[in-house]
């Protein structure tokens, strides 16, 4: 006599609507989504969200899995991917501590500032016509791709062409 109570028998009648087989299924598996939840260093109340969300997952999606016997991996592998993504999410909502202020710089400091920008806007004319548009490009931030259509060159020549005219300014520059 073949066993009711295999996972892959479990969910084929699950599918069908099968309460008791759900019940089943929760109980065989759930331990092992709390302790990936917990693994992950997730608190109770998170590890809860997570092993929620993989049942969640089964039940929309228990009509698709292909083969029945492997649910319990699927189980373990979503309620991974659900802890991984929490704990991603988690850390980004972590407040970062704001820096620390830094004095305000002194009079001479700012000359001096003001002394080396005015050199730099200086040698940067100097510079051919080519490195003064890439490097005022590149000072707004541009992808190397909106780089080399602006400059009319391949993209893998950006960073060398860059490097070279950051040369030249900085021998420009004492």
């Amino acid at each position: 006599m073949a066993h009711k109570d295999g996972t892959d028998e479990l969910v084929v009648r699950a599918r069908g609507g099968d309460g008791d087989a759900w019940a089943r299924l929760v109980e065989r598996h759930s331990a092992l989504l709390w302790s990936i939840a917990r693994s992950h260093g997730l608190n109770d109340a998170d590890a809860g969200d997570v092993v929620q969300t993989t049942w969640l997952r089964l039940v929309e999606r228990i009509d698709g899995l292909r083969d029945p016997a492997a649910t319990g991996c699927w189980l373990a592998t979503t309620a991974r991917n659900e802890s991984l993504r929490l704990v991603r999410r988690r850390s980004r909502d972590v407040p970062l501590v704001p820096a620390p202020r830094r004095p305000e710089p002194g009079p001479e400091r700012v000359v001096a500032d003001r002394d080396r920008l005015g050199r730099v806007g200086a040698a940067l004319d100097t510079l051919p016509r080519r490195c003064r548009t890439l490097l005022r490009l590149f000072a707004l931030a541009p992808s190397h791709a909106e780089l080399a259509a602006a400059l009319g060159i391949p993209v893998g020549s950006v960073a060398p062409t860059r490097a070279r005219c950051l040369e030249a300014l900085r021998r420009l520059v004492p």
